[in-house]
């Protein structure tokens, strides 16, 4: 099964001409009615272009309300990464009993989590509140090539945290490091790897590995789709832009959102992917850094909310 998602729905540019994607004149709403609410358990990236900032515009863009649990700060920017501080354990086990005592949440991202205290309570919160829709984005190092998982906490990742996922997203290096091996490095490798990941996850229906493409040379990307029987290929055209940083955090937010608004995981990653194509594609409008020819800056989150230039 392929989907090819330059012919998928993406999400529509709703101000062509002061109209709607319909031509009708109306703005368009970003909910209709009460919407799903989501929370993302991730870093802070105070260049908005990763970590719960992205988070929280994707899900806004994509129709979800969005809620946030700080695991982590940095002092980084579009060009490098010069510190890290992260709370307490206990303080991140508070902020998630807090909220989730108090607001239905329909689906739970985790991005960057920073150390193997946090993995150990996120994972023991997100069971004790039943969260059954978990979108596992491994971040592990940062687009710089800064480390923002330390070594520590991959195993207890692994073990305590992948097994909760209904969707895991690990990149290609990702994969090998949850698998302790290097990561595949053709397309047939690429594909052995992804079996080998969804032994990691619960053996039951409806758990997916997101296997990402992305580090593969060649002009078309390819990522992995699986769910122990069905091998979904998702194919896209690779474009030409330096301003890429946060695509992982921005994918797996996307699909966080999505999933209570589709019928099925497969549906709600393929409008994802459509939705991030056209993120990237667009990324070059937004000018974030004074020096945008050095560093790597963000994907357009809210492309569809702004008319193309």
């Amino acid at each position: 099964m392929i989907l090819d998602l330059m012919t998928a729905i993406a999400t529509p540019d709703p101000r062509q001409s002061g109209k709607d994607s319909e031509g009708t004149g109306k703005v368009r709403r970003l909910f209709n009615g009460a919407p799903p609410k989501v929370l993302s358990i991730a870093g802070v990236d105070p260049s908005g272009g990763a970590g719960l900032l992205a988070d929280i515009k994707t899900f806004t863009t994509l129709g979800a309300y969005g809620c946030g649990v700080v695991a982590g700060l940095t002092a980084q920017s579009t060009q490098c990464v010069t510190a890290v501080q992260l709370p307490s354990a206990e303080f991140v086990g508070a902020q998630l009993d807090t909220l989730l005592a108090d607001v239905e949440i329909a689906a739970v991202k985790t991005g960057m989590l920073g150390q193997a205290a946090n993995v150990q309570v996120v994972a023991e919160k997100l069971a004790k509140h039943g969260q059954d829709n978990l979108v596992l984005d491994p971040v592990m190092i940062a687009k710089s090539g800064d480390a923002l998982l330390n070594k520590e906490a991959t195993g207890l990742l692994r073990e305590a945290l992948v097994p909760l996922a209904r969707v895991l997203t690990p990149n290609l290096p990702e994969a090998g490091t949850l698998l302790d091996e290097r990561g595949p490095e053709t397309p047939k490798e690429m594909t052995r790897t992804c079996e080998r990941l969804h032994q990691l996850l619960r053996q039951e229906n409806n758990r997916w590995v997101l296997l990402k493409g992305g580090h593969l040379p060649g002009g078309e990307l390819v990522d992995l789709l699986y769910d122990g029987d069905r091998m979904i290929e998702l194919r896209a055209e690779r474009f030409d832009t330096r301003h890429t940083h946060g695509t992982g955090c921005a994918l797996s937010a996307a699909i966080t959102a999505l999933i209570p608004q589709h019928k099925d995981i497969p549906t709600a990653v393929a409008h994802a992917h459509a939705w991030l194509q056209q993120a990237i594609r667009r990324a070059d409008e937004l000018q974030i850094s004074r020096t945008p020819q050095t560093g790597h800056g963000p994907v357009h989150h809210a492309h569809a909310l702004c008319t193309a230039q």
